[in-house]
């Protein structure tokens, strides 16, 4: 059991190129050129930017837009998740599919993590992680193109926390959407449905308490086993992330899930610092919390919508799981995202 409610924290946790190919061929092809495990819609245009956070570090994030917005003032969203995971994965293919339906989006690195900044590397902060979103907004309402009184974010997985965090404090944040929500201070201080004792909590903290002092002694961070050849789980959970993180469907070889690990101390500031304290405070901006009907996950959302104030909603995707809302498009209820924006972006 304990070596099942590791792997679950561990997980929890350019332009297009036209290539005349079949579709399956083609999508390989783009993998390879590009490192996105999605195909770049032929309505929206892709740009690399970078942008500082209130810390000093700097992002990396790809800007989507439509085609021919360059003149038009649009509501625009930011995007990360999930946690532990890079802009090329699923927060990209959100971004893709939001910039077309007529958004400009920003899927970003959050700190530590991808080609963003900060050391050391693949390490979580309940304070910055949050932070990385208002920087995006920051980023956001600085372009010409788009109106910066309508702006939300999106945080999928990991990141549905973050969102909900920034949310709170953030005033400019005129709407936030999740799906596939985990809490990651919950999860990390009171383990998987919150079964985690105050003795196994407290071992935990012990342990890495005595680790900084290692580190500070080798002068560098130690880091988990790399996870980038474990073998397929037996696991149920463990496995639905091991379909998408370590196979082509949604490898990348800068995701901390795919191909490498989380730092020792990682855990050390989430048993401190809950996320969603304030997640009232969001009112009277709305909140939309999407769930997988079968998400492994879903108390979560459910949780966090029960703890929040109106208006929210809780949409429940039927016959979903918690990883089909990484990329499934017959699974991620965009037309849902959009209405929810568009109303609440005026």
């Amino acid at each position: 059991m304990k070596k099942i409610i590791y792997t679950l924290v561990i997980f929890v946790s350019t332009f297009g190129q036209a290539i005349s190919q079949s579709k399956n061929s083609q999508k390989s092809q783009l993998q390879k050129l590009n490192n996105y495990t999605f195909e770049l819609s032929e309505k929206v245009i892709r740009q690399k930017v970078t942008f500082k956070n209130r810390y000093g570090i700097i992002l990396s994030g790809d800007l989507y837009a439509p085609k021919n917005s360059e003149n038009k003032k649009l509501s625009a969203l930011a995007v990360s998740g999930p946690f532990g995971a890079v802009k090329e994965q699923s927060s990209g293919l959100y971004a893709n599919q939001m910039a077309e339906r007529g958004f400009i989006v920003i899927a970003f690195d959050p700190s530590f993590t991808g080609e963003s900044g900060g050391e050391t590397r693949n390490i979580g902060s309940p304070d910055i992680n949050t932070e990385d979103f208002s920087a995006a907004v920051d980023f956001l309402g600085l372009q010409k193109n788009v109106d910066r009184n309508k702006i939300g974010i999106i945080g999928i997985c990991g990141f549905g926390g973050f969102s909900l965090s920034a949310a709170a404090v953030d005033k400019r944040i005129k709407a936030v959407a999740t799906t596939s929500m985990y809490d990651m201070s919950r999860v990390m201080a009171k383990g998987w449905e919150d079964k985690a004792t105050l003795e196994e909590k407290t071992k935990n903290l012990e342990r890495m308490s005595i680790q900084r002092w290692k580190d500070a002694e080798e002068g560098e961070t130690s880091y988990r086993p790399s996870t980038r050849n474990e073998p397929e789980p037996t696991n149920p959970i463990a496995n639905e992330y091991w379909q998408y993180y370590k196979t082509p469907r949604g490898f990348h070889e800068r995701a901390i899930n795919s191909n490498g690990s989380w730092a020792n101390t990682s855990s050390f500031p989430f048993m401190n610092f809950p996320l969603l304290t304030n997640i009232k405070e969001i009112t009277p901006r709305p909140i939309l919390i999407i769930v997988g009907e079968n998400a492994f996950s879903k108390y979560f959302g459910e949780d966090a919508y029960n703890a929040a104030n109106e208006p929210k909603e809780l949409f429940k995707v039927k016959n979903a799981g918690h990883v089909d809302l990484y990329d499934k498009l017959d699974k991620i209820p965009f037309e849902k995202l959009v209405a929810f924006f568009n109303e609440n972006l005026k």
